[in-house]
């Protein structure tokens, strides 16, 4: 659907913007840093472990919140500022037929990731998809656990957690006293066809001591330190060995950091990194020279963003398997985007493309990586991108820095999305099946669940859509491809759900002449649902897909997505699977979590040749509540085992040929 129409409730400051580009660029703005390899990786599936509630279930630090929770290691954080405010566009239609689908099956889910590791897992969600084909092999990532499948679907490794795997004590070994491993969160990955590589990136926040954390709580546990730790694959083969680098981003001064002077908060005795920045929300692409790795800069302790960070790596060198790497870290603080209305703004989720096959870099100006951001979440609602670049790329082989410059970029107005409707969460229909929320209300189960002796009032949670942060960015077809979250009318302004803007533009230029030309742009949009979490991916003929998850009123968590080119846009949603039943995880209930329901926040799509995969969080199951008690007896809560007692999302992995 390409839907143009002009955007509703601007504020005033938008229509001052000019149509001059504004560029910046900032010599010396990197800091170089040497990264050993920290060992070497393989996946091995352990058994699973057994259902029931136990001591203690959740990771309330590898949960997501708002930059409200100080003191705690939050992660995926937003701004607390920049609400409201939407586009406006026609509704969208649903197709009849989904003619292009050519393998689709489920991935990984809850139950898997809250029982892998023989059960030294805590119940974690969203899933926080990371998903990778090429050579024959689909790899799927979530939080925190990761299977490899093949062509067909067919699993050929088995659930294996995450952190095993980079060679790190499991989660919680639960006992007396229980012992915490290190927090590992935000996978992601790509397969490098040129290089015929694999790239896996998690998140990881240490504990100040990982084999004597008697009395500490979960939050006094964490150190501070926190590091991206890069997997590379030794071969073209994803079941093999891996090659791990760790890069410490507590950017506090300590391990070759540079000193961002981040705001600390109260300290338990033992924390060895009271200053420390968190790198959070990071993500990973390449052109021809580098692999490129960005997050989010916020105060780990206290209060505070600082701005996006950006590292860049020889891809050479990594490929090379090279005992030590050399790292260049930008901060955007260094190199802001001027806007004419809030004067120079930090990079935010600053997306790094990706592209498909071999011959779909830029290749320009001794080579080009190019990234992506958005403003609504400092705006509230804002019509301009930022696009970033790193040119001379190839100077990395050399072990010398590519240049980062930066310009705006207009496009249709987008807005930080609200919550979204499921079925009977606006009556909070107690003829629903909604679990986890019923045996809250239940004395006798929530006696079991929560060790509470009394019922207590609950609701049918409302799905997290985001900020409107950008999602997936690829670079095809010399053209630049992404989507984000937004809010959307579809009826004059009555009413605002959450729905998608795309974007297709092609840079033009270089450091101070660069500019981005929008050769289309638009909404997926449905008059009686949500659209969320999209991700964008497209072969290098041009032909490309968006996938997101549709939920609403009426509709179950389900799998979506829309065709897209650069002549017509978006094309018509189709349902590539419809859900089962409602999300009833404990995140959005308010006697377990507060009540901040979480959903998403990224799905992941890759190209394979001329075909498409994508991972879409869903829901693929549902249970009454007498199913899922279970008698009270050693399987409660797993509603015949196809969920676990506080979560049942689930991931659906789709492959069409666009």
């Amino acid at each position: 659907m390409n839907q143009n129409a002009s955007p509703r409730l601007i504020p005033f400051f938008l229509a001052l913007i000019a149509l001059t580009v504004f560029t910046f660029a900032a010599a010396n703005a990197q800091v170089a840093r040497q990264i050993p390899s920290s060992g070497q990786g393989t996946f091995q599936p352990q058994p699973a472990g057994a259902d029931g509630v136990q001591t203690i279930e959740i990771d309330d630090l590898g949960q997501d919140a708002d930059n409200d929770d100080q003191d705690t290691g939050f992660i995926n954080r937003t701004l607390p500022g920049g609400k409201g405010g939407h586009g406006s566009a026609l509704s969208g239609k649903k197709a009849k037929s989904n003619p292009e689908i050519n393998v689709a099956f489920d991935g990984l889910n809850f139950r898997q990731q809250r029982l892998a590791n023989n059960g030294n897992q805590f119940s974690v969600e969203p899933p926080d998809q990371g998903l990778c084909a090429g050579n024959g092999f689909v790899v799927e990532s979530a939080n925190d656990v990761l299977n490899i499948f093949d062509g067909s679907g067919n699993q050929l490794l088995g659930v294996t957690d995450l952190n095993s795997f980079y060679g790190d004590a499991a989660a919680i070994k639960r006992g007396s006293p229980n012992k915490f491993g290190p927090s590992i969160t935000d996978p992601s990955c790509i397969f490098d066809a040129q290089s015929q590589r694999w790239f896996h990136l998690v998140l990881t926040l240490d504990r100040i001591n990982v084999d004597a954390t008697t009395g500490l709580s979960l939050s006094q546990s964490l150190s501070g330190r926190n590091h991206l730790d890069l997997a590379v694959s030794n071969t073209s083969n994803p079941l093999g060995a891996w090659t791990i680098y760790s890069i410490p981003v507590q950017d506090d001064g300590t391990e070759g950091t540079p000193n961002h002077n981040c705001n600390p908060a109260g300290t338990p005795a033992g924390r060895t990194h009271p200053n420390a920045c968190l790198g959070d929300y990071p993500h990973i692409g390449a052109d021809a020279n580098g692999i490129y790795l960005t997050t989010n800069e916020f105060s780990f302790f206290g209060p505070g963003f600082n701005a996006s960070q950006i590292y860049a790596i020889s891809k050479n060198a990594l490929v090379s398997l090279s005992p030590s790497i050399t790292v260049f870290q930008y901060d955007t603080n260094a190199t802001p985007v001027f806007t004419p209305d809030f004067g120079p703004l930090p990079g935010f989720t600053v997306w790094p493309a990706q592209s498909p096959g071999t011959d779909s870099f830029a290749t320009a100006n001794g080579g080009t990586e190019y990234l992506l951001s958005s403003f609504a979440v400092f705006t509230g609602l804002d019509n301009r991108l930022a696009l970033w670049e790193l040119s001379n790329t190839q100077a990395l082989n050399s072990g010398s820095a590519p240049a980062l410059t930066n310009s705006l970029v207009n496009t249709v107005a987008f807005a930080n999305p609200p919550l979204v409707k499921q079925p009977g969460s606006q009556t909070n229909d107690q003829t629903k099946q909604w679990p986890v929320g019923q045996c809250i209300e239940n004395a006798t189960c929530n006696l079991f669940l929560n060790g509470i002796p009394v019922g207590v009032p609950e609701t049918i949670g409302r799905l997290n859509a985001n900020d409107s942060r950008m999602q997936q960015v690829m670079f095809a077809n010399g053209k630049l491809w992404s989507a984000l979250g937004t809010g959307i009318s579809t009826d004059n302004g009555a009413t605002v759900h959450a729905g998608i803007a795309y974007f297709v533009l092609i840079p033009q230029g270089t450091g101070a002449s660069l500019k981005g030309k929008i050769v289309q742009n638009g909404y997926v949009a449905l008059d009686d649902a949500s659209v969320t979490y999209p991700t964008t991916a497209v072969t290098s003929s041009g032909r490309g897909v968006i996938s997101f998850t549709v939920v609403g009123p009426t509709q179950f968590p389900s799998v979506g997505y829309a065709s897209l080119d650069a002549k017509i846009g978006a094309g018509d949603v189709h349902i590539a699977q419809a859900g089962s039943g409602l999300q009833d995880g404990f995140t959005e209930y308010t006697n377990i979590f507060g009540g901040r329901p979480r959903w998403g926040d990224y799905g992941a799509a890759s190209v394979d040749g001329n075909s498409i995969w994508f991972a879409t969080e869903f829901i693929n199951q549902s249970c009454d509540l007498a199913t899922y008690e279970a008698g009270f007896g050693p399987n409660f809560g797993s509603c015949g085992g196809t969920r676990a007692s506080l979560g049942n999302w689930a991931t659906r992995i789709t492959k069409v040929t666009p």
